[in-house]
C-alpha cells in the first residue's frame, strides 16, 4: 500500500493515473484529509495500515507569496518533509519527497549535478534546500528528487497560463532570461516510480530532457495551438517579482538515466503529450 501526500496537485495527480494503470494500490490524501504540519495526525492516519512506501507530493510552491508567508512555506517545504521521513524510518517504509532548480543560484552555466553545491536565492529555495539536508539525515531508504518547471492537467502552471494568455491578447512579452528544462507531471511520476523500484536510495535530478527559457517555452506552446499573435521578448527585471530567480537552473538528468538505463523525454515531447490531455 503506498500513500500519496498532496493528491490534488498536479503530480499526486498522475501518480494517482499511473498506479491506477498499473493496479497498484494506494490511499491519496490532500490537505483536507491529512495535514501534514500535524504529527499527531499524520501517526493516526498511518496507524494499522501497513504502507510500504510514502510518497510526498505535497509542497508550499507558490515562490513570490513565500517571500511573505515564510513561516507556512518552512513548515510545508521543511518540516513537514522531514516528519515524513522520520514516520517513514519508523514503520521501515520507503519515502520519497521532491525539490526544486531553486536551490540553486548564479554559480553554473552548465547544467547542475546532484554533488553542487545548493545556493538557494529565495525563501522557497531556502525551504527546500533545508528540507532536502533534514532528509538525507533522517531515514536511509529516501528518494530526494528534485525537479524543475513542472506542468501538467491537474493544476495551474505556467503551460496553461500562456494559453489562457494568448486568448485574450494579441501580445505577449515573455522573459528570456530563465533557463531550465520544463518537465511534465505524468514523466515525473513514471519515471520517479521506475526509479524508486530500483531500491538505490539517495538524491537525483528528474526533469524532461533538453533546456529552455520561459520564451522559448511559451513559443513553442504558442506555435502548436496555432496563436496568430506577436509574441515580445523580454527581461526578468521588466517584472516586480518578489522573490529572486536564478537566470540558468537546468538540472542535469545523466545519474537517473545510467541507474535506469533510460533517456528522459524531451520537454517539446511532454508539451505536446499535455497539449494532447488538455485537449488542445
Amino acid at each position: 500500500m503506498i500513500l500519496i501526500t498532496g493528491a490534488n496537485g498536479q503530480l499526486g495527480q498522475d501518480f494517482q493515473k499511473l498506479f491506477t494503470d498499473l493496479n497498484i494500490e494506494y490511499i491519496a490524501t490532500d490537505h483536507k484529509e491529512l495535514d501534514i504540519t500535524n504529527k499527531i495526525n499524520v501517526e493516526a492516519f498511518i496507524k494499522n495500515k501497513k504502507f510500504t512506501h510514502i510518497i510526498n507530493c505535497a509542497a508550499y510552491n507558490n515562490v513570490d507569496k513565500a517571500e511573505i508567508e515564510k513561516d507556512f512555506c518552512y513548515q510545508l517545504n521543511t518540516i513537514a518533509p522531514n516528519m515524513l521521513a522520520e514516520i517513514a524510518n519508523k514503520i521501515d517504509a520507503i519515502y520519497v519527497t521532491y525539490s526544486s532548480d531553486f536551490v540553486f543560484g548564479e554559480n553554473k552555466s552548465i547544467p547542475y549535478v546532484e554533488t553542487d553545491e545548493v545556493s538557494p536565492l529565495s525563501i522557497y529555495g531556502k525551504t527546500k534546500a533545508q528540507g532536502e539536508k533534514l532528509v538525507s539525515t533522517t531515514h536511509n531508504k529516501s528518494y530526494i528528487i528534485r525537479t524543475s518547471w513542472v506542468f501538467g492537467v491537474g493544476n495551474n502552471n505556467f503551460n496553461k497560463q500562456v494559453i489562457n494568455w494568448s486568448k485574450n491578447n494579441e501580445k505577449l512579452s515573455i522573459v528570456d532570461d530563465q533557463t531550465s528544462s520544463p518537465t511534465y507531471s505524468y514523466d515525473l511520476a513514471l519515471f520517479s516510480w521506475k526509479l524508486i523500484q530500483t531500491n538505490k536510495y539517495g538524491l537525483y535530478h528528474i526533469t524532461n530532457s533538453g533546456e529552455a527559457s520561459k520564451f522559448d517555452q511559451a513559443e513553442y506552446i504558442l506555435n502548436s495551438i496555432g496563436w496568430k499573435g506577436k509574441l515580445e521578448r523580454a527581461k526578468t527585471s521588466d517584472f516586480n517579482l518578489a522573490a529572486k530567480r536564478s537566470k540558468y537552473s537546468k538540472l542535469s538528468n545523466e545519474k537517473v538515466e545510467k541507474t535506469l538505463g533510460i533517456k528522459m523525454p524531451a520537454w517539446q515531447d511532454g508539451i505536446d503529450r499535455f497539449l494532447k490531455e488538455f485537449n488542445y
